[in-house]
């Protein structure tokens, strides 16, 4: 699988495909509420339109960013310490506009690569990363909150 095609072209029609009532497999989030987290938390952080200071020791960076290389997925209810315990209000009053910010940040985050080939943005929790990272982390983070509610890629 093209990892970045399918960021780019599939993401959010696979996810406008799930029935907005699915209830998750595991976590707090119901599904709009994860649509909104993959916006905020994970594609603005990736193409540094929000940023954090960086939450793990310097001597672990190594072999987090091996974790993103890998295929081993992020576990059920992994605790993202950026996160509140309880999901965030929603933003949108509808999925139909979430899907679109989404979509937005997920636009965004290819425009600034795209300008800016060789940039590495801070991740909190993995450090400084580049496109390749960013897409393979974008890719394990989505494809874990897919399967948060029954969705397994090929």
């Amino acid at each position: 699988m093209n990892k970045d095609i399918f960021l780019k072209t599939q993401l959010v029609a696979t996810i406008a495909n799930i029935d907005a009532n699915t209830k998750p497999l595991w976590g707090k989030m119901n599904l709009q509420q994860m649509v909104e987290h993959m916006s905020r938390d994970a594609f603005k952080v990736a193409s540094g339109k929000t940023s954090f200071p960086l939450m793990s020791p310097l001597e672990h960076i190594p072999k987090l960013q091996d974790f993103i290389r890998s295929d081993k997925p992020f576990r059920e209810n992994t605790v993202n310490r950026l996160m509140a315990a309880d999901p965030l209000p929603l933003v949108h009053t509808k999925m139909d506009a979430a899907l679109i910010e989404l979509q937005g940040e997920i636009d965004y985050f290819f425009n600034v690569y795209d300008k800016q080939p060789e940039l590495k943005v801070l991740n909190p929790i993995f450090g400084d990363l580049d496109f390749e990272l960013q897409i393979q982390l974008l890719h394990k983070h989505s494809v874990h909150h897919l399967r948060q509610f029954g969705v397994e890629l090929q």
